[in-house]
């Protein structure tokens, strides 16, 4: 279907066309009607498919419509960059039509500014902490609010947004619409629905397709020890304009960043610990070509919308099966090739990439990684090509006079062709700091489990959802990184990998939690027994927090 088909006004139309945009997507042919028509809507939709336009175009054409009461629309990001982004998409979509003004309120920037644009704007795209933030203020009323939309509303669950969302929900006016997008259905998000939600539509756009087709998918077999080296031997091999590469963890983005650049690799890193000025520029020199290689944790990398990017990089293997859908999605789009490859450094972790395949039911390759050889006989040839096409442009000409005054000097005319080529091609440090990886079959004892006791419990009204929320706002670690937890009336256990575990003790030991500062140590021996108050555990494969209370949190499926 064509946009002009959608009974969309002349000035958003003009706007569309301008943006290149003519036939509209899955999700775009299902949500704009519905959105226009007041409907409460559900579109369950994967990255890359449009959604933003699906309902950034229809809250244009309703505030244009209306009498452009200020807090009309909320739209509801996980992170600061997707805010972001939402509110440069909407603002072109609004680019030929008087007096809409949107004001995009996250962290990381400052109060003041964001107070005067909430004065006289219709359309708020937010995070939901800096939402919360300026309701506590009164510097935010929801009197006039008419459509909240919540934009990959299972990422803002992840990320411990579920009460925030609730209260917000809860303090809009009952008479409202409310419009949901996300690429799973946990039964968290079906909670919602259900409390918040009146008839809604629901819409699936995969058609149960869970990757995408022109993305060939890699994987190699290297020693835990030599991933870093591996990488780099990928990255020098393939050489990829514009590559993307995932971390689990904040320390392992900044980590990696130092040795890829250390290594003459153009890398840069982005986390959630970076101020809004920096993650500002890294994202500004990944788009324009400045920074061939961005290196990204999960919640980082929501918002990330960069055309081209050649290949994607697993460093880590994600913990959920739908963050690696994300992860590889940001390659092979608009119908252009791509390009995945995740190391894999044990047999747990190789059993994992089986278990994608049966979800996605598609084939991971193995593939071997580059040795010195392939990649020396590969850049020698791009070089040689190179001089060649030079040379049939004649572009050199300017420097003919040069070697003939090299030549009258006793100079042979060859042997100066053969230092100059040796000087450019050597010029590439990443060469010289690259070595071979054998692929090596991991030992069994690398699948083992770290048991953390954390020195607070029930006593101190505490339950399991306010320890993992800390933790996972605190360390960057995602949601489904923490396995079993028991708390008992003095203290709590929280089993999760081992490097995982390791994060946690160096961000959090000394932290305070409930108004006390808590100690976090490891434990030896055998797990703890069952008479734990509060427990995490699994049920038909979902992870749930089954709480004395009554109270219960549903994380994602495994």
């Amino acid at each position: 279907m064509q946009f002009s088909e959608m009974n969309l006004i002349p000035e958003i139309l003009r706007a569309v066309e301008e943006i290149g945009y003519t036939q509209a997507t899955d999700i775009q042919i299902d949500a704009i009607p519905a959105l226009l028509e007041g409907k409460d809507f559900i579109g369950r939709s994967n990255t890359g498919t449009g959604k933003t336009a699906a309902f950034g175009i229809p809250v244009v054409q309703m505030v244009a419509q209306s009498n452009q009461e200020k807090g009309q629309i909320l739209i509801l990001s996980p992170t600061r960059e997707l805010a972001m982004q939402t509110g440069t998409e909407v603002r072109k979509f609004s680019k030929y039509l008087q007096n809409i003004k949107v004001a995009v309120i996250c962290g990381g920037e400052p109060m003041p500014p964001q107070i005067r644009q909430l004065r006289t704007a219709q359309i708020i795209v937010g995070t939901p902490g800096r939402i919360m933030d300026h309701m506590r203020r009164r510097t935010l009323s929801l009197e006039n609010l008419k459509t909240v939309i919540l934009d990959e509303a299972d990422e803002m669950l992840d990320m411990g947004f579920v009460e925030d969302i609730q209260t917000i929900l809860r303090q809009a006016p009952e008479k409202r619409q409310t419009v949901l997008f996300s690429a799973t259905m946990p039964p968290a998000i079906l909670k919602i629905t259900k409390e918040f939600q009146t008839d809604p539509q629901m819409i699936t756009t995969d058609k149960g397709q869970k990757t995408v087709a022109n993305i060939a998918q890699f994987y190699c077999n290297v020693p835990r020890l030599d991933k870093t080296d591996a990488l780099k031997l990928l990255l020098a091999y393939h050489r990829p304009k514009r590559a993307l590469i995932f971390c689990n963890t904040k320390k392992t983005v900044e980590e990696l960043c130092v040795q890829l650049k250390e290594s003459g690799f153009q890398a840069a890193g982005l986390h959630g610990d970076l101020k809004q000025s920096q993650r500002n520029q890294v994202m500004s020199d990944f788009k324009n070509g400045h920074t061939g290689i961005l290196i990204a944790t999960d919640v980082a990398a929501r918002g990330i919308d960069v055309e081209d990017v050649d290949a994607v990089f697993n460093y880590d293997i994600p913990d959920q099966d739908e963050y690696y859908i994300h992860r590889i999605g940001r390659t092979g789009r608009a119908g252009k090739a791509g390009a995945s490859y995740t190391l894999a450094a044990s047999r747990t972790q190789l059993r994992r990439l089986h278990s994608l395949e049966k979800f996605m039911n598609s084939k991971i390759e193995e593939a071997p990684v580059p040795n010195m050889n392939d990649i020396r006989e590969r850049h020698l040839k791009k070089f040689r090509g190179s001089i060649k096409q030079l040379l049939d442009e004649n572009s050199d000409s300017e420097w003919a006079s040069f070697i003939d005054e090299l030549e009258q000097s006793g100079y042979d005319a060859k042997k100066v062709a053969a230092v100059l080529c040796k000087i450019i091609y050597e010029k590439d440090k990443s060469l010289r700091t690259l070595k071979n990886v054998q692929r090596v079959e991991p030992h069994p004892s690398e699948e083992g489990k770290t048991r953390l006791k954390i020195d607070i419990g029930t006593d101190s009204k505490i339950n399991a959802d306010y320890i993992i929320g800390t933790i996972v706002e605190t360390t960057g670690l995602p949601i489904s990184a923490i396995g079993d937890m028991k708390l008992y009336r003095d203290h709590s256990i929280v089993e999760m990998e081992a490097a995982q575990a390791d994060l946690v003790l160096n961000k959090m030991n000394g932290y305070r939690m409930k108004r006390r500062t808590i100690h976090i140590s490891k434990l030896k021996g055998k797990k703890s027994g069952p008479h734990a108050f509060e427990s995490r555990r699994r049920t038909n494969g979902k992870k749930r927090f089954n709480a004395g209370s009554g109270h219960q949190y549903h994380g994602k499926s495994k």
